[in-house]
């Protein structure tokens, strides 16, 4: 019996309209796409302004009649031309598309199909709507096609896939590049929320006042570094970050999600449970705590507030940065994400194994810094510094930053956490203080602050002498 292969049409019919996809006539609306035509030659400045901001573009119209008459009401509209069906049959005459639509007889036509522009929001949701269904069939026809050729390197070509879907779904269909109008309204936006707070935060709160003086609390699209020895409270800190974020003393908090690549969910449940909890773990796993005492109705208080908080933990291990990122994306469309936490970044299995170390590394930070920018929130990194402030019995600096020098190009802020000079060194943990050194800001001023670590619970606190 022979094997049935399935065929992909072209994109376009020989008439212009777009071809049908398997075997089906694709979704669309004559109709609805002449009725928003008319309306924007009712109306063409306040209707086609709103087609822009709903990001209709000449593409979003199943006729090729109709996006040859929409792109010169566009280009009509750009230059604050006069909009109406003379104009626009000269502007057609001129480029010698009047014929190819049907002549003055067409315009006619489509100008009088509606009275009014009462209707023309429906509309231009209606086309907007039936061209993102067309582009979600093409899209996943083309997957599908792919899939057929397919020729290796599955995580790279599953990312791929993914990000196409994604790309249609959340209607990212604007142009990358903007007019510096564009973004300095935007800029301007900012600075006048910050002059009207008077140093209040823009960004999440890291729970730490010292911190959030310096910083503003963590900027959307920042990658934040938090780098530190083995042991020396790195994880415990990141989660009093996370905690803070989701979980504020004052305001709304914001959904945060945490990769732990070495810890296991359940075990950072324990830990975040006792820090917040303020219950000592050691007495807690030696038995040593009474069973109606304070410390439990704390433990359950603490996990009511948690169990209600948004806080997600992938506990993965040996994922990729291509993985984590197809992660983070499908949860940040389920659940608004506000904070990420990645612990740690030299635990990222690398997508090709056989390049060196350092690229290996580069390729993760830079992943990760492409993550924050995409999914508009800031990114706290967990890495590892190298012996060399050991050895030399100085402060850590940017250039201790272990495997690659590309963490340090690509972090906004990076923050390293390191005991006090002089702490006690017979043994490498954290002592009862910390100083937490700002060695880059981007956007901001450069420092030292003391944190204090209660070690019982695992918890770092606003530093009181």
């Amino acid at each position: 019996m022979a094997e049935a292969v399935a065929t992909f049409p072209s994109t376009r019919r020989s008439d212009g309209a777009p071809a049908v996809f398997t075997g089906r006539t694709a979704p669309h609306s004559v109709e609805a796409e002449e009725y928003l035509l008319s309306c924007c030659l009712l109306d063409g400045a306040d209707v086609i302004s709103r087609c822009l901001e709903a990001r209709i573009r000449p593409e979003s119209f199943y006729l090729a009649t109709h996006a040859i008459v929409y792109e010169r009401l566009l280009e009509l509209y750009n230059r604050q031309s006069p909009i109406d069906i003379a104009v626009l049959a000269e502007e057609l005459k001129t480029a010698k598309q009047l014929d190819s639509i049907g002549g003055y007889a067409f315009l006619t036509q489509v100008s009088s199909r509606i009275p009014t522009t009462a209707q023309a929001g429906y509309f231009i949701e209606k086309v907007r709507e039936l061209h993102l269904l067309r582009e979600l069939i093409k899209s996943a026809t083309g997957a599908v096609e792919d899939c057929y050729n397919f020729s290796g390197g599955i995580d790279e070509f599953v990312d791929k896939v993914e990000q196409s879907l994604f790309a249609v779904t959340q209607n990212r269909v604007s142009e990358s590049a903007k007019q510096m109008k564009e973004p300095t309204r935007e800029a301007m936006n900012v600075i006048t929320k910050m002059m009207m707070k008077k140093g209040e935060l823009t960004g999440v709160s890291s729970g730490f006042k010292d911190l959030d003086a310096l910083t503003f609390g963590f900027q959307r699209q920042e990658m934040i570094v938090l780098a530190a020895r083995p042991s020396m409270g790195k994880t415990s800190l990141a989660l009093n970050f996370a905690e803070a974020a989701a979980m504020p003393k004052r305001g709304e908090g914001v959904a945060a999600l945490v990769f732990s690549l070495e810890m296991s969910s359940s075990q950072l449940a324990l830990r975040m449970l006792c820090s917040r909890a303020r219950v000592n773990m050691k007495l807690l796993r030696d038995g040593l705590l009474s069973k109606n005492g304070t410390e439990q109705s704390e433990l359950i208080k603490a996990a009511d507030e948690f169990s209600k908080a948004p806080i997600f933990i992938d506990d993965s291990s040996a994922i990729s940065i291509i993985q984590l990122r197809a992660k983070a994306r499908r949860i940040h469309a389920r659940h608004k994400l506000g904070f990420i936490v990645v612990d740690y970044l030299q635990l990222l299995s690398p997508t090709d194994s056989k390049t060196p170390r350092e690229q290996q590394v580069a390729e993760a930070s830079r992943g990760l810094k492409a993550l924050a920018k995409e999914l508009d929130v800031p990114v706290l990194v967990l890495s590892q510094l190298n012996r060399s402030s050991e050895k030399e019995n100085r402060t850590p600096r940017l250039a201790d930053l272990r495997e690659s020098g590309s963490i340090e190009q690509d972090a906004d802020v990076v923050l390293m956490l390191a005991r006090p000079k002089d702490a006690d060194e017979k043994f490498q943990v954290a002592a009862d203080s910390a100083e937490l050194i700002v060695a880059k800001q981007r956007n901001g001023p450069v420092g030292e602050l003391k944190l204090t670590f209660l070690r019982d619970i695992t918890r770092f606190e606003n530093y009181t002498q």
